[in-house]
């Protein structure tokens, strides 16, 4: 049975999409045992960047963007840990649309599936697919989009971020209408600033009128210890007991809920 794709996105920048990628790609592999492969569609590279670290990897030596050119994905695969892959992003890929256009002049459908065309040989080989993008409409979110079985959003409580959540969600809808593509959203992640925040809990407020229960019940809470994953890589530490130190543990159980979440909605979905 083929692995199912995941987009995680809103349309602003900063919300925490790369972070939600990274941690729930390392649960889903750790936790769940479930074969992942994170497929870095920024050119900043962010996810990657985080995953080297995690993985211990000095020297990336493989693209998406040589994946693109020469269409074959297979052979950009690297292996992070033990049931999590990555296909690395570099800023060389900034050229998706040069790329796009040269392959398939005057063709937009097949620049904007080309993606879904390069995962097809790689959905047997994973359980679980997911997609880091940039924040913007383009060439990356439309292939992306096109990509996906599931959209999750990323929600940071603050205005601007439900609006980019808005912004996604409605422009989804209108690449499934006119292309046909079958995407859902699956859940909406709410990241909090502040926990208690005036603002914050009245932007969760809102998230929640307008979308019910797609909105997580589990809030993914500010914590020192998910930024230090950005600079040193994900990983989970150990007192001398054996047992997992207090404040990685708290990190990674806040994925596993999320990522738990996030199972229980795809499982409604694929029963109605």
């Amino acid at each position: 049975m083929d692995g199912k794709v995941y987009v995680v996105g809103n349309f602003k920048g900063g919300v925490g999409k790369t972070k939600a990628v990274t941690m729930l790609a390392y649960e889903a592999a750790t936790q769940f045992k479930d074969r992942t492969l994170v497929i870095d569609l920024d050119p900043q590279g962010n996810a990657t960047r985080v995953l080297a670290k995690t993985g211990n990897i000095d020297n990336i030596d493989k693209s998406i963007t040589d994946g693109f050119r020469v269409g074959n994905l297979e052979n950009e695969v690297i292996s992070i840990m033990p049931k999590l892959d990555l296909i690395p992003a570099n800023t060389s890929f900034r050229n998706l649309t040069k790329v796009l256009f040269e392959k398939f002049p005057e063709d937009e459908i097949s620049q904007i599936s080309y993606l879904k065309e390069l995962i097809k040989p790689l959905k047997g080989k994973y359980d679980r697919i997911y997609i880091d993008v940039p924040p913007t409409i383009s060439d990356y979110s439309d292939n992306a989009m096109m990509a996906a079985d599931y959209c999750i959003i990323v929600l940071q409580t603050q205005e601007l971020s439900l609006d980019g959540a808005q912004t996604y969600i409605a422009y989804m809808q209108f690449l499934s209408e006119k292309y046909n593509a079958h995407l859902q959203v699956l859940g909406i992640i709410p990241m909090m600033l502040r926990q208690g925040g005036r603002v914050d809990t009245k932007v969760l407020d809102q998230a929640k009128e307008m979308y019910g229960n797609n909105v997580l019940g589990t809030i993914v809470n500010y914590q020192e210890r998910l930024k230090v994953y950005d600079v040193e890589g994900i990983h989970v530490n150990r007192n001398i007991s054996g047992t997992i130190e207090m404040w990685d543990g708290k990190a990674h159980q806040l994925f596993i809920d999320v990522l738990t979440e996030l199972d229980e909605h795809e499982r409604y979905l694929e029963s109605i």
